[in-house]
C-alpha cells in the first residue's frame, strides 16, 4: 500500500477489501484514451496467496470484457503472472502498469480467446468495433 500510496499507477487504482483481509483486494482499471476500450472502467480483483510474495496473486477482471488474453470468468493471461516466470520482487505496481498495458496492447499470440485473438490479428477494425460495443454495453464509464 506504501508502494502505491508513493507512486500510484496511472489508470488503476486498487485497495484492500477490508481491514481484516490484506490479501484480497479489489479496484478498477480506466483503459488508456488511444486503447479500444476507451472510456471503459473495468473491475479487477486481486487475491494475494498466503505465501507471497513467493507465489503470484490471482488477479481478475470480473467486467466483460472483449479482448484475446482475458477469459469470460476474468481470468487474465498475463506473462508476469505465470507461476514460471513469476519473481518474488514483482510489485503490486508492476502488476497494474501491466494490465494496463495489456488493455492497450493485446498479446494475441499467448491468448486465452483464440477467436478474438484471431480477429484482432486479421480484422482490426471488426476487433475494435466489437470491443467498443462491449465497453458500452459491460463496462463502466469513465
Amino acid at each position: 500500500m506504501a508502494e502505491l500510496a508513493k507512486n500510484p499507477v496511472p489508470n488503476a487504482s486498487v485497495k484492500p477489501v477490508n481491514d481484516e483481509d490484506v490479501l484480497s483486494w479489489a479496484g478498477t482499471l480506466t483503459a488508456p484514451d488511444d486503447s479500444a476500450y476507451k472510456g471503459g472502467v473495468f473491475k479487477i480483483t486481486i487475491q494475494f496467496p498466503a505465501d507471497y510474495p513467493f507465489k503470484p496473486p490471482t488477479v481478475k477482471i470480473p467486467t466483460k470484457i472483449y479482448h484475446p488474453n482475458i477469459d469470460d470468468d476474468g481470468s487474465i493471461c498475463i506473462g508476469l503472472l505465470k507461476t514460471e516466470v513469476w519473481k518474488p520482487s514483482t510489485k503490486l505496481t508492476d502488476i497494474l502498469v501491466a494490465l494496463v498495458d495489456l488493455l492497450q496492447n493485446p498479446v494475441p499470440e499467448d491468448a486465452l480467446q483464440a477467436t478474438i485473438a484471431r480477429l484482432y490479428n486479421t480484422d482490426q477494425a471488426a476487433f475494435q468495433k466489437t470491443a467498443k460495443e462491449w465497453v458500452k454495453k459491460y463496462a463502466e464509464h469513465a
